[in-house]
């Protein structure tokens, strides 16, 4: 914990060092906050030092959600102590949804807040998205988490035994220098595009970790006028929804690795097939397009129907949340589509929240299995996947996974019924906090925010997006008694 407030810390002095540039009064702001985090983080190390460092499966969970949390709490100190954010209850969702890569937000005029505030906004997206990869690579298969120990026989992660600490110190870091390098590219190429710095830096950062988060009101909206520059997004998010594993093989021309992965297949074949029926499905609806003439999107001309709902799919599959088209207008049947693909999700491994195309997979190999079962009761008929057969546990652990995801969603729609949110408002902010997607539909839709929600709301918002990022088990084990028993 001591560890993490110092990273919080010091990733502080990068969005200082942008209003110093900037020569923005927040500069103090932000350092004095910088400094609060480095003292407390010290000093917990210093008091911490001798204890017996043993980490156990139990530890684990409880390192993994009070670290997410603490992370959190301190985030809010440049949003609170500037007076950017000064109460603390939306300060804490801003921050939640920055580390969990939500993308949620509840600021009114995002253009008017201190760069040097955007920068360190965007930065929490950045610091959670790459803290999710080392967690899905490394550390969930230890803790046997929602099928995630498929990860453990196939990739570069940890195996047990001796060798579990130096594997998973040499996996984060091949992953750090994917993650640092995919983030430079994408500022390099739209800065090129046309993009000034700031904003260049900040999409990268949001980009790459499946955030969303803006420098701008509109979002990427913003940018409608600039087909290059949703292009160069498009193609980033897209990466970024892929397993980051893939991305190191790629990187060492193990491209069969790539192509042969049948996740990987089964998401770009997602991608192109709701991309398809959507312009399909826009292209007949000619009031729609006469509608959209004139406006800010122009779907008279086919280039700009492909291009919008190409990066509204890919957005909303690898729960990006950027918005360059109110996607709430394009007829019922499209919008009951996007709300559908909130539980998608893209690859496991990757920064992307929701399901994961992966547990689907999975899910449905073994729900068409047990009619043959039915058939041939004697016959032995494992779960494949990737050509491997998967063992009874994991797809006993992904079948709970499912089923505790989708109680989460509709508990989660009740309770904000509960806080006053009608009923398409409160089915569309559960889809999309536990998700991490972002913007959903009705109140809290593309073209609004999460601003006039209640406190106890924003507070209810903030724990889905914790048990969605981290797999709901992780946080969830915490709340049952048995978890705190010696025995």
């Amino acid at each position: 914990m001591g560890l993490l407030l110092l990273v919080n810390g010091g990733f502080m002095l990068f969005p200082a060092l942008m209003a110093f540039y900037y020569k923005e009064p927040v500069v103090y702001d932000i350092l004095i906050s910088s400094s609060i985090a480095l003292v407390l983080g010290g000093a917990i190390m210093v008091l911490t030092k001798n204890h017996r460092k043993e980490v156990q499966k139990r530890e684990g969970y409880v390192i993994v959600t009070f670290g997410w949390i603490i992370m959190a709490l301190i985030g809010t100190l440049p949003y609170m102590v500037s007076g950017v954010i000064p109460n603390f209850v939306d300060a804490f969702f801003e921050t939640m949804s920055g580390f969990t890569t939500t993308g949620a937000t509840i600021l009114q005029d995002i253009e008017a807040v201190p760069k040097g505030i955007l920068f360190w906004r965007s930065i929490t997206q950045w610091i959670g998205g790459m803290g999710i990869i080392v967690l899905a690579v490394a550390i969930l298969p230890l803790l046997g988490i929602g099928g995630m120990q498929l990860f453990a026989a196939e990739m570069p992660g940890p195996s047990g035994g001796e060798k579990l600490h130096p594997r998973i110190s040499d996996t984060a870091k091949r992953l750090w220098l994917i993650y640092v390098g995919f983030t430079a590219a994408e500022t390099l190429l739209l800065k090129i595009a046309g993009m000034n710095f700031f904003d260049a830096i900040n999409h990268s950062l949001t980009t790459i970790s499946t955030g969303g988060f803006s420098t701008k009101n509109a979002s990427m909206a913003y940018w409608n006028n600039s087909p290059v520059i949703q292009y160069i997004v498009i193609s980033f998010m897209f990466l970024s929804g892929m397993n980051f594993v893939l991305s190191y093989f790629a990187f060492k021309r193990q491209f069969k690795k790539v192509i042969h992965d049948e996740e990987f297949r089964w998401y770009a074949f997602l991608v192109i097939l709701f991309t398809i029926l959507t312009v399909v499905i826009i292209y007949f609806e000619v009031d729609l397009r006469k509608a959209s003439i004139g406006q800010d999107v122009d779907f008279s001309a086919m280039e700009d129907v492909v291009r919008h709902v190409l990066f509204q799919v890919i957005s909303i599959i690898t729960t990006t949340g950027f918005i360059s088209a109110d996607y709430t207008v394009w007829t019922p049947f499209l919008t009951f589509l996007f709300f559908s693909m909130m539980f998608l999700g893209a690859s496991g491994g990757s920064t992307s929240g929701g399901i994961k195309v992966m547990h689907h997979l999975i899910m449905i190999k073994n729900s068409i299995l047990d009619f043959k079962r039915s058939l041939h009761p004697n016959a032995i008929l494992p779960v494949r996947y990737n050509n491997k057969a998967i063992s009874g546990t994991i797809v006993s652990n992904i079948l709970s996974f499912f089923v505790l995801y989708m109680l989460s969603f509709i508990v989660g729609s009740l309770v904000f019924s509960w806080c006053g949110l009608d009923f398409v408002s409160a089915i569309g902010a559960s889809a999309s906090t536990l998700g991490n997607v972002g913007p959903a539909f009705g109140d809290v839709g593309p073209i609004n925010n999460y601003y006039n929600l209640s406190g106890v709301a924003k507070l209810w918002a903030s724990f889905l997006m914790l048990i969605g990022r981290l797999e709901l088990f992780t946080v969830l084990i915490l709340l049952t008694p048995f978890f705190w028993r010696n025995r």
